[in-house]
């Protein structure tokens, strides 16, 4: 009585090139992770969901006692404007970056004197917050 002839077995999967890929990927990763410096050590940002955002390439920062700070440096929102339309021609779009713990009031205070000085467009820079 002959025996049936055994299946021809598999070769194992290379598991190397997998773990590889995933290493390489994780280091990626980590690298491309630290971007940039946060703008303010004592500024927490506010949360947002389900808006569309923005770079802030030249915010001014909003403390929660309501101190304007543009690159570095206590700046009144008049003089912020002034330095923003001296940058660029024409009407700008201003940035700001406030504190969570600033009042909501003062907040639309200082959008609102900086509208009545000119400013065009005024952007609220917040952190989006997860679903």
């Amino acid at each position: 009585m002959a025996l049936p002839p055994l299946p021809p077995r598999r070769r194992a999967e290379p598991m190397i090139a997998l773990i590889n890929i995933v290493f390489l990927m994780l280091v990626f990763f980590l690298v491309a992770a630290s971007v940039a410096p946060p703008l303010d050590r004592r500024v927490e940002l506010a949360e947002a969901s389900r808006i569309e955002g923005r770079a802030p390439p030249d915010a001014a920062v909003i403390r929660a006692d309501g101190a304007l700070v543009y690159r570095g440096a206590e700046i009144t929102s008049e003089a912020y404007l002034a330095a923003r339309l001296s940058e660029d021609s024409g009407t700008v779009a201003l940035r700001l970056v406030p504190d969570r713990a600033l009042p909501a009031q003062t907040l639309v205070e200082i959008a609102g004197s900086l509208r009545a000085a000119g400013a065009g467009e005024i952007w609220i820079v917040t952190e989006q917050g997860l679903d």
